[in-house]
C-alpha cells in the first residue's frame, strides 16, 4: 500500500513572503552560507567566462568572436581570448516531511515554516543560472527531484513541498539515509540546506559531518515553542508522530514538567553540538515568529 504525503490538519501555509526581504537575503545567504557566489568560482578547462585566461594565436576551428583585436593588430597575426568557465552553483534541499513536522501551536504549524524556507531557497538558487536540486525524508517513499534551473525547477519544488507522512510512519534514521543519498548524487562543490526539526534517528550527525566535509550545509532547524515545556493539563495520552507509540503522562507533576523541560534543553544542546561538529552553519526558525526576517538575521 501506499502512502500518500497529506496537508495536515491546521495547515496555514508559509504566510507572506515580501519581495524586499527575498531580495535582501539574496547576497547574505549566497555570501555567507555558500561562500562564493554562483559565477565566482572558478572550473576547470577554458571555456565561456568573464575571467581571462590567456591570448594566443588563433587556431582552425576557433570562434572568430573570440579574436583579440589588440593583439592581432599588434603582432600582426590573429589571436583569440581564452576565458575561464564559470561555474555555476547546485543547491540541494533536503525537507523533513515526517509526522512531527505537523505540529505546531503558534501562527503556523512547523512544516508550513519548512515549506516557505524550502521555496525561498528554492527562489534565491536558481538566480545567476543556478540550479536546486531537493530529497524528502522522514516518509515511506522519499522524493527526489534532479536539479534544474529556471522556472521549471521552481514549479516542480512548489509541488512537492507542503505535505507529511501519516503519524507512525516515519522510517527509522531517514535523515541519515537522505544525507548519505545527497552525499552521492552532488556533484563538485556544492550547498545543502537541511530543513528539520531533528527529532528523529540517531545517525544523522555522523552522516552531516561526513557530507560537509565535501559542500557548505546550512542546517535549518524548526522549532515550535510548545516544544520546550509541558503544559498542566491534568492527565494526558500522548502520541509520538514519528513511531506511533502512546505514553500516559500526569502533566499536573510539577516534576515531570521541570524534568520535560530539562531533557529538551539537554536534547537542544547536544543538537548544537552536533552541528558545531559537523562545521554547519545552524538557524533556528520559530512557528511563533516572522520566520523569514528571522532567517535574515541569522545568516548575517
Amino acid at each position: 500500500m501506499t502512502t500518500v504525503l497529506a496537508d495536515p490538519p491546521g495547515r496555514q501555509g508559509p504566510g507572506p513572503m515580501q519581495a524586499s526581504l527575498v531580495e535582501a537575503l539574496d547576497l547574505v545567504l549566497a555570501r555567507r552560507a555558500s561562500g562564493l557566489l554562483p559565477g565566482e568560482r572558478r572550473a576547470a578547462g577554458r571555456g565561456a567566462g568573464t575571467e581571462l585566461a590567456q591570448i594566443r594565436p588563433y587556431q582552425f576551428g576557433d570562434d572568430f568572436r573570440q579574436i583579440d583585436a589588440a593583439a592581432t593588430a599588434r603582432t600582426g597575426l590573429p589571436h583569440v581570448r581564452d576565458h575561464v568557465p564559470e561555474r555555476t552553483l547546485t543547491t540541494w534541499l533536503v525537507v523533513d516531511v515526517s509526522a512531527s513536522m505537523a505540529f505546531g501551536t503558534a501562527d503556523r504549524l512547523k512544516s508550513d515554516v519548512a515549506e516557505g524556507v524550502g521555496l525561498v531557497i528554492g527562489r534565491l538558487a536558481v538566480r545567476r543560472a543556478g540550479r536546486v536540486g531537493l530529497l524528502t525524508c522522514g516518509s515511506p517513499e522519499p522524493r527526489q527531484l534532479p536539479p534544474r534551473g529556471g522556472r521549471p525547477a521552481l514549479v516542480a519544488l512548489r509541488k512537492a513541498l507542503g505535505g507529511v507522512a501519516p503519524d507512525g510512519h516515519a522510517p527509522e534514521d531517514s535523515l541519515a539515509s537522505a544525507l548519505r543519498r545527497v552525499g552521492r548524487l552532488a556533484r563538485g562543490h556544492s550547498l545543502v540546506v537541511v530543513i528539520s526539526d531533528f527529532r528523529e534517528g540517531s545517525d544523522w550527525p555522523r552522516a552531516l559531518a561526513a557530507l560537509s566535509h565535501v559542500h557548505e550545509v546550512l542546517a535549518v532547524e524548526v522549532i515550535d515553542p510548545r516544544e520546550g515545556e509541558l503544559p498542566d493539563a491534568g492527565h494526558l495520552t500522548l502520541v509520538d508522530p514519528e513511531t506511533g507509540q502512546r505514553f500516559e503522562a500526569d502533566t499536573s507533576s510539577a516534576e515531570l514538567r521541570r524534568r520535560f523541560q530539562a531533557a529538551e534543553l539537554a536534547r537542544r544542546d547536544e543538537l548544537k553540538s552536533h552541528l558545531r561538529r559537523a562545521r554547519a552553519r545552524h538557524v533556528d526558525l520559530a512557528t511563533d515568529a516572522d520566520w523569514l526576517r528571522a532567517l535574515g538575521r541569522s545568516l548575517r
